[in-house]
């Protein structure tokens, strides 16, 4: 007995052929749509509903002198203020980072503050005689100033770039690079 093969069964294979590559062709489709608004921008960038808003008015303990630091005062100058503490693993890694940032930026009118959150003073001073005080950069105590709270600080290190006007531009969480805090201080500097 013999098997007769029609003409339908090539076109079948034909057809379906082609209905995989239009799905494959549909699905690069919709990952080029989906991820497309997300190439080119810092995954450590958020979004957050403070950004465009007037940083909160703040009076922080310097961590290595008995005076404060009122956030009002800091107007005029770009701010970027670092939340971080001795025990945070990240926050160790980045605090070179942030060093050599404040030693470049100290002459273009950018302020580097370090807050101090959920640890002891003694815990935050012992950590910066290990890794290094920057020079130009003010160590605060967030403790009791309300800091981590206007700031919806919810884990560490989260860091915020603040325009000259007082007005919250980027917020970065995780551990900032050369490259993610250049990029943002540099828009913020270029008033974009």
């Amino acid at each position: 007995m013999s098997v007769q093969t029609t003409d339908a069964e090539p076109r079948r294979g034909k057809t379906r052929s082609w209905v995989i590559i239009g799905l494959v062709v549909l699905g690069v489709g919709l990952m080029v749509v989906v991820f497309a608004g997300r190439f080119g921008i810092d995954v450590s960038y958020v979004s957050s509903p403070l950004i465009g808003t007037e940083g909160p008015s703040l009076e922080m303990e310097y961590l290595d002198r008995p005076e404060t630091l009122k956030t009002d005062d800091l107007l005029g100058e770009v701010v970027v203020m670092n939340f971080w503490a001795s025990w945070c693993g990240p926050c160790r890694l980045e605090h070179p980072v942030l060093v050599e940032a404040s030693q470049r930026y100290a002459d273009k009118g950018v302020r580097f503050v370090g807050v101090l959150h959920q640890d002891e003073p003694d815990r935050g001073s012992a950590f910066l005689d290990e890794l290094g005080w920057g020079v130009d950069y003010d160590y605060v105590i967030g403790e009791g100033s309300g800091a981590s709270i206007e700031y919806g600080i919810y884990g560490i290190p989260e860091t915020f770039v603040i325009d000259r006007d007082g007005i919250i531009a980027v917020k970065i969480t995780g551990i900032v690079t050369t490259v993610s805090l250049t990029a943002a201080i540099e828009a913020v500097l270029a008033g974009s």
